[in-house]
């Protein structure tokens, strides 16, 4: 089987993309996503989202703000 490293993906896709930039200039307006993922500053983890396997099995308190900033991707 065929493996490609995640350097040969990514050139793979961005040259795609510079094919498609240079058929239809606007290309970069029609992307859809469907996903997002929230990455909070502070540090905190949304474990619902998130998995985090360890041997270990830590009870950590994480205090938290009520709205602590994030951005969403």
């Amino acid at each position: 089987m065929n493996r490609l490293t995640p350097e040969q993906r990514f050139q793979i896709v961005f040259e795609w993309a510079q094919n498609e930039i240079a058929v239809v200039p606007d290309f970069h307006k029609r992307i859809l996503f469907s996903d997002e993922a929230h990455f909070w500053l502070n540090g905190y983890i949304n474990k619902q989202n998130c998995r985090i396997w360890s041997e270990a099995n830590p009870q950590v308190y994480v205090e938290t703000p009520l709205h602590p900033e994030k951005l969403t991707v």
